[in-house]
C-alpha cells in the first residue's frame, strides 16, 4: 500500500505497473484519474473520483491520477503483488539509456526531430 499526497494540481504521470493491479481510494480532496485501454482501441477511461470514491487500474495499462482541487488531495493504493514494478511512459520512451533512436522516436510520434531532442533534454 502507499499513500500519495498531492500538491494542489499535483500529478503522477501516465506510468504502468507490470505486474500489479492497482486500487484507488481518494481520502481527501478531488482527483481526476485514467487509464488507457490497449490496442488497438487505446480508449482512455477516466473518472473524476470524489473523497471516499474507489477506482481499478488494470494491471499492465498505462494510468495517471490529477489533483484537479485547489487544495491537498490525499489517496491510498494497494497493488495486487508486493513487487508491481513501475514504468513512467515518458521517462522510458524519452529518457532510456541507451537512448531509442531519433529516427524512431520521429517517426512514432510523427514530429520532428528537433521536438524529440526538447524533450528528452528535459529528463
Amino acid at each position: 500500500m502507499a499513500r500519495i499526497d498531492f500538491a494542489p494540481w499535483g500529478v503522477v504521470p501516465p506510468h504502468t505497473h507490470p505486474r500489479a493491479t492497482e486500487i484507488l481510494t481518494v481520502l481527501q480532496g478531488k482527483l481526476f484519474v485514467g487509464f488507457v485501454t490497449s490496442n488497438p482501441e487505446n480508449r482512455l477511461i477516466s473518472k473524476v473520483l470524489n473523497k471516499g470514491d474507489v477506482f481499478v487500474f488494470p494491471v499492465g495499462l498505462p494510468h495517471f491520477q490529477h489533483n484537479i482541487g485547489t487544495g491537498t488531495a490525499v489517496s491510498i493504493s494497494a497493488l495486487s503483488s508486493q513487487n508491481p514494478g513501475v514504468i513512467t511512459v515518458a521517462n522510458a520512451v524519452f529518457g532510456s539509456s541507451p537512448a531509442i533512436a531519433d529516427d524512431v522516436l520521429v517517426k512514432a510520434f510523427q514530429v520532428d526531430k528537433s521536438i524529440i531532442t526538447h524533450l528528452q533534454a528535459q529528463l
